[in-house]
């Protein structure tokens, strides 16, 4: 028994940072009650995070938080576009202590080449085979997400099931048109998306910090699939969470 107890009292803590990632709806937080501007916020203060890996470029961080410091208000045309951020992040940061780390691999060149050569897709004779597939990609989506349930509400946005369907369109996108759409592809902007997410996690690895990732839903999917092949985070559900605020 003393030898158990010397053993238990050797035992060192974790030190495995905890990690969660949050899909956001962007805009619908104005406009959809069940997932609005306050159960996001709710939500936010729940979880308590150490440190928030947003959805926002490195090189627009600087001028949102200069603008937000100044005068409480953001300018900076990309951030403006998320009120996840503008309505709730930023301004939590002034009553919780957290940090705040922009990950997002978008840049104004790359989504301006990408919606350009979609357009050219979509009116090209020769792919019509390929945009009608992707198309009824996406009418499944739909339809799919229309049976489930309320796809804004934040208890289904955070299951494998809203992932799966999900997945049926951005997997058609992904093998049709990844390749040609070069950084704007999907399975590459995740790529940059993460590879910055990487860079934080390992700055901070082993620190016992509660990490929140902050992305577009249709994100959530592919960071939980390369998340899960890490061994120094222990990922954790949204679901307690969210109970705890309702």
């Amino acid at each position: 028994m003393c030898c158990i107890s010397l053993f238990m009292a050797c035992e060192k803590p974790s030190t495995k940072n905890e990690v969660l990632v949050l899909g956001t709806i962007h805009s619908g937080h104005k406009t959809q009650e069940v997932y609005n501007i306050d159960k996001l916020t709710a939500l936010i203060e729940e979880i308590n995070p150490d440190i928030i890996l947003t959805e926002i470029p490195p090189d627009r961080f600087d001028a949102a938080m200069e603008g937000f410091k100044r005068d409480d208000s953001i300018s900076e045309p990309r951030v403006i576009r998320f009120p996840e951020y503008t309505d709730v992040v930023f301004p939590l940061s002034k009553t919780m202590d957290f940090i705040i780390i922009p990950t997002a691999g978008w840049t104004s060149s790359m989504a301006s080449e990408r919606s350009k050569k979609l357009r050219a897709i979509s009116k090209d004779s020769t792919r019509t085979e390929d945009w009608q597939a992707y198309s009824n990609a996406n009418k499944l989506s739909d339809s799919l997400m229309k049976l489930a349930g309320n796809r804004n509400d934040p208890y289904f946005i955070h299951t494998n099931t809203y992932d799966s369907i999900y997945n049926i369109r951005l997997n058609e996108y992904n093998k049709r048109f990844n390749d040609e759409l070069g950084l704007g592809g999907w399975d590459n902007i995740n790529i940059a998306h993460y590879w910055n997410i990487e860079k934080a996690l390992e700055t901070y690895r082993h620190q016992n910090k509660r990490i929140l990732i902050t992305y577009g839903a249709g994100h959530k999917g592919w960071f939980l699939k390369e998340l899960r092949k890490r061994d120094d985070i222990e990922l954790l559900d949204m679901k307690p969470f969210l109970d705890n605020i309702n």
